[in-house]
């Protein structure tokens, strides 16, 4: 069995799927599984990862199921107990795997840890705005407001997916910020300082671009947290305060764009759940 399973979700991305594996096996950390997840693409992302065959398990979906079932689906098939994502459109330093691989076994007790990144837009460099700067250790409430933990970036211990389940598959986008809100209201999510992966962003098919009102998706998944029951009382309360101002922004937004029906629904959705 190996250390760790990398999983790599990918569709209509053949040559940046490529670039993403080729740094997996550019690793100073060697003792991995790396599953590429091909979510139904159609332009010949088989062909590309097939000079791989022997190093790399290719799974393949028959139609597009979205990221969060094709990380699901390399989840299931790997078997290392530290588990690490690298979106096809990313890839990583050489130094990243030995690092979170060196702080688990340094601190036992932690479940999960991520690593800064370079961030590169439209083939410039970009610093993220203070808004992104990633915090560590109980990064929960922070959390709330948008997503500060990088899928590209993270490993996460298998009994750790075990006790809180996987990326939920109903949510198109932000299935993400859904799952590290699960993990950080129970564990410290930890940071290594190192800037060891390179996360690209700007282009079309990023699924960030092709779904607008990105807040729907985030409502439902405070809702959802919400009506667990995991939440202490304080994280409950810090929670339908931000349920609360995310429902009156989207509501507002859809009133003005005369979706008067979705917009009432909104703004009286944490009523609700009072």
């Amino acid at each position: 069995m190996a250390a760790v399973s990398v999983v790599i979700p990918t569709f209509n991305r053949s040559q940046k799927v490529v670039r993403a594996i080729s740094s997996v096996l550019s690793q100073t950390f060697t003792d991995v599984e790396i599953i590429v997840v091909d979510d139904g693409s159609t332009d010949g992302t088989k062909k590309e990862v097939e000079q791989f065959d022997d190093i790399v398990t290719y799974v393949a979906h028959s139609s597009n199921l979205g990221v969060s079932a094709a990380r699901n689906t390399g989840i299931k098939g790997s078997g290392a107990p530290l588990i690490a994502f690298l979106d096809s459109d990313d890839h990583w330093l050489p130094e990243k795997l030995a690092a979170q691989v060196c702080f688990f076994n340094e601190h036992p007790e932690a479940v999960a840890c991520q690593t800064e990144e370079l961030w590169i837009r439209n083939g410039r460099r970009v610093n993220p705005m203070k808004k992104h700067l990633k915090p560590s250790g109980d990064i929960f409430e922070p959390s709330l407001k948008l997503c500060l933990v990088s899928p590209s970036a993270v490993m996460l211990k298998r009994s750790l997916l075990d006790e809180v389940g996987l990326f939920d598959e109903d949510l198109p986008v932000c299935e993400d910020y859904d799952l590290w809100l699960r993990i950080s209201c129970r564990y410290p999510i930890h940071l290594i300082k190192e800037a060891l992966v390179v996360k690209e962003g700007g282009h079309p098919d990023q699924l960030s671009s092709r779904h607008k009102g990105m807040d729907r998706f985030r409502i439902k998944a405070l809702v959802k947290l919400i009506k667990s029951g995991v939440l202490n009382e304080e994280q409950l309360a810090v929670t339908i305060k931000e349920l609360s101002s995310k429902c009156r922004i989207y509501g507002n937004g859809c009133l003005k764009r005369g979706k008067m029906e979705e917009g009432e629904c909104f703004l009286h959705l944490p009523q609700t759940l009072a």
